[in-house]
């Protein structure tokens, strides 16, 4: 069986459990304490970071970006980076654009804060660098709803990677609390379709000691 080392509630570990299950893969899960620098798990990505897929023939793959390559390159029947050239790179644009500038701008500054210095032990969240956060973050949801208004899916006709890898950031923020609903009425009605899912419900169900996600996030309907 394959496995997937991943954290929870990071959000390339989702993106990647989106993929794998929305292309009916199967697989295990290997939650990994990255930040106890454990030498086997160096020995599998020398960058300490999750993802990492392993698959049954002993191939490794570090990293949601790669693994996502990987994946449409291997179990090409279920396509998630588009059909044609124009759709591959519009939805590579949006990947990008979540795996780097919202991570930077939004993921760093809300789930670094409030759950990644816990795990590594760096002390109490910064107000500063939170509210910077949230300030970013009412911008990429006003990009993220002028997408789903004039789209059928984020990056075009048909459900795609785009919509995994930004509904993994969003469901993350979900978990906390952190985005108000009701300020964008167009990102919660897409949310809600890919939300509801099949390959989404192992997320709904997670859970992290200490952090109790809103009554509606599990909510199919909010």
């Amino acid at each position: 069986m394959r496995i997937l080392h991943h954290q929870p509630l990071f959000p390339q570990s989702r993106f990647v459990r989106l993929l794998l299950a929305e292309k009916k893969l199967p697989f295990d899960l290997a939650i990994e304490k990255v930040w106890e620098r454990n030498e086997s798990f160096h020995n599998l990505n020398p960058a300490g970071e999750v993802p990492v897929l392993v698959e049954d023939n002993g191939m490794v793959v570090p990293g949601g970006g790669v693994i996502a390559e990987y994946l449409e390159d291997v179990y090409p029947e279920v396509p998630l980076l588009g059909r044609n050239i124009a759709e591959r790179v519009e939805i590579r644009r949006l990947i990008d654009w979540f795996e780097r500038l919202f991570q930077q701008e939004v993921m760093i500054n809300l789930l670094g804060e409030k759950i990644e210095k816990r795990l590594y032990g760096y002390g109490l969240p910064d107000g500063n660098v939170m509210r910077a956060g949230y300030k970013n973050l009412r911008f990429h949801l006003d990009y993220i709803g002028y997408l789903a208004e004039t789209r059928t899916w984020l990056g075009g006709p048909v459900i795609s990677a785009a919509d995994f890898t930004a509904a993994a950031h969003i469901s993350s923020l979900d978990f906390l609390g952190d985005i108000d609903w009701r300020r964008a009425p167009a990102v919660r009605d897409w949310y809600a379709r890919i939300k509801s899912r099949p390959c989404f419900r192992p997320l709904l169900a997670d859970r992290m000691s200490g952090v109790t996600p809103p009554a509606y996030y599990a909510d199919l309907d909010f």
